[in-house]
């Protein structure tokens, strides 16, 4: 068939009628599980699960209180849609016209072509990007309202807007019209067919697949960095990693990963892997591989964490090495759990940490960034009476709000892919790590969501008490380096900053380009984003006025991170492999706790 411009190609009505029918099958069908999910109990509809009704209420009263200003910005909107009817008219007949309004930059909503050739989508395009502006705007600017309810109205009203994007209808999609015309709506049967096979996956809720989760197999194409499970208990596995290099330095080195996530993120592919690339500077590395908690370990507390996690993994290390003096790394939550168990060590005189690095990790909760919308009095409450039940709260509902952050990446694409294009999710190494969730035991979780970010206690000298011991962050003296990064929206770079306040030591401060991951995950050879580092001896009082007087570098963060600690980690001495020491090997890195779902 020929498919150019000029001789589109038009369906089989035969065909189109018959995957028609079948569509209307199957959306009975989804309809129908979707029910009889509900009626098994399999999902728990509770009227406005977030408490967003009660936000845009006061959103609302504040709004009517002003007249004047609801009307200037009815008047705006008016303004903008009498603009674009001018500029389309203008475009009828022949003439050129310059959009009303454009995407922003990054917005790959709208890359296809037909977005601004064919007048009709443009149209369609620029009105939504025209209302999507009015109500973001009129949402920002409500005065009167108390910041925490202003950040909720901001943060649902962008959830809102981006759900309404013409990109996720089928209708106003031209890519899912000709794909329709094309495949005479084969596409819309698979894509029914995925959405069914996601919603048995999430048990009568819709789990969206991001990746081929058969592509990838743990120790296999993802995990790959040699080494031995040398020490486990309930919590954690301790991995030792094989030395790539004759000489190590004499002080071996502890990653502590976020239990939210696995701790894979570190060692996906050789060609990215921090874990890899540090064992290959000459660091004996150690690394903790969180389990994934089921009810039997809904009692485990934030201080179970400490104790089964570092404190147990110091002991491990010194076992396995003959050395008593460490080096270890913190990566977000697990940076928090590193900042607690070094001023509980400090206030028991424990020496053994020499150097500390924070990576994307938070202390100073008074700046959470947008999760914040998710911790309130009442959905703190729900949270915490859905781990009653379970003992757990279950990974999935985690990830559903790290997901909601980057909604246009992270959910709405994949309906688009999925569920209109009918097309199977590409193989993508890094969401595969990203959908293989954790569970959050009970105690640990509650104890972290109101100690931590709701009520920032972890700051207070003795606002924690872990064991009888009162938790001071000002007692960590021991050299800090601390990583954030630029475009970070679950620790931003401000709120990591304020740790520069905190601690004792010396502290430097480093700030890496892009996010969470990207930000972290960043080796040399890949040339990517930059970072920005500034050596002048003075104290800033904001992130900001310490990044005006710093310099800009060029791709990874890493050589000057291997500097900084380089000359903290001793001298050099011969290679050690796991099982030389007191602790033999239990098994073959990655691990079993890492493979559990």
């Amino acid at each position: 068939m020929d498919k150019s411009p000029e001789n589109p190609p038009t369906p089989d009505p035969a065909e189109f009628s018959k995957n028609l029918m079948e569509v209307a099958a199957k959306s009975q069908k989804l309809v129908s599980e979707f029910l009889a999910a509900q009626a098994e109990g399999k999902t728990q509809p509770v009227p406005d699960p977030l408490n967003v009704g009660q936000a845009f209420m006061e959103m609302t009263a504040k709004l009517m209180s002003d007249p004047a200003k609801l009307m200037q910005t009815q008047m705006d909107l008016w303004q903008g849609y009498m603009s674009l009817w001018q500029n389309m008219a203008e475009r009828m007949m022949g003439q050129k016209a310059d959009d009303v309004i454009a995407p922003e930059k990054g917005d790959k909503r709208f890359k296809d072509p037909e977005w601004q050739e064919n007048q009709v989508f443009d149209y369609i395009k620029q009105s939504y990007l025209l209302t999507a502006r009015w109500l973001q705007n009129m949402s920002r600017n409500v005065e009167g309202l108390d910041p925490k309810t202003a950040k909720k109205v901001e943060f649902y009203t962008r959830q809102f807007v981006d759900a309404l994007s013409p990109t996720n209808f089928w209708m106003t999609n031209p890519k899912v019209l000709r794909t329709t015309i094309e495949t005479n709506g084969e596409n819309l049967v698979k894509g029914l067919e995925n959405m069914l096979e996601d919603l048995k996956a999430g048990s009568g809720q819709l789990k969206i697949r991001m990746t081929d989760m058969d592509a990838f197999k743990l120790g296999v194409n993802v995990a790959t960095t040699p080494g031995k499970v040398v020490y486990q208990n309930d919590l954690m596995q301790l991995i030792q990693y094989d030395p790539a290099t004759e000489k190590v330095y004499e002080r071996p080195l502890l990653i502590i990963p976020p239990w939210i996530n696995k701790f894979y993120i570190l060692d996906l592919r050789p060609e990215n892997s921090f874990i890899r690339w540090c064992t290959e500077q000459g660091y004996t590395v150690f690394v903790i591989s969180w389990v994934n908690p089921d009810e039997r370990l809904a009692e485990k507390s934030f201080s179970d964490y400490m104790h089964e996690g570092p404190l147990a993994a110091l002991d491990a290390m010194e076992a396995a090495t003959g050395v008593k003096e460490a080096s270890v790394i913190g990566y977000c939550i697990g940076g928090t759990l590193l900042a607690t168990t070094l001023a509980y060590m400090a206030a028991q005189g424990d020496k053994r940490f020499k150097a500390a690095t924070f990576l994307a990790a938070q202390v100073d909760f008074s700046e959470p960034g947008e999760l914040s919308v998710f911790i309130d009095e009442e959905q703190i409450r729900m949270l915490e009476e859905q781990m009653e039940k379970q003992g757990y709260l279950d990974g999935n509902t985690m990830g559903t709000a790290f997901n909601m952050l980057r909604a246009n990446d992270l959910i709405w694409s994949f309906v688009i892919n999925n569920y209109l294009l009918g097309k199977e999710p590409f193989p993508f190494d890094l969401l595969f790590w990203n959908a293989d969730s954790t569970n959050m035991p009970k105690e640990m979780h509650s104890f972290y969501l109101r100690n931590m970010y709701q009520k920032n206690l972890l700051v207070k000298p003795g606002g924690i008490v872990i064991d009888d011991t009162p938790i001071d962050l000002r007692k960590i003296d021991i050299p800090v380096y601390l990583q954030a990064s630029k475009d970070d929206h679950i620790a931003p770079y401000p709120s990591v900053f304020k740790a520069t306040h905190i601690y004792s030591g010396p502290v430097k401060f480093m700030l890496a380009g892009s996010g969470h991951i990207a930000g972290v995950i960043n080796p040399p050879q890949a040339n990517k984003y930059q970072h920005w580092i500034n050596n002048k001896r003075k104290k800033y009082a904001t992130a900001d006025e310490w990044l005006k007087d710093a310099e800009e570098k060029p791709g990874s963060w890493w050589p000057d991170w291997h500097r900084w600690l380089s000359r903290k980690s001793g001298k050099k001495v011969p290679a050690r492999h796991p099982g030389d020491g007191k602790l033999k090997p239990i098994e073959d890195a990655p691990g079993s706790y890492v493979k559990m779902r």
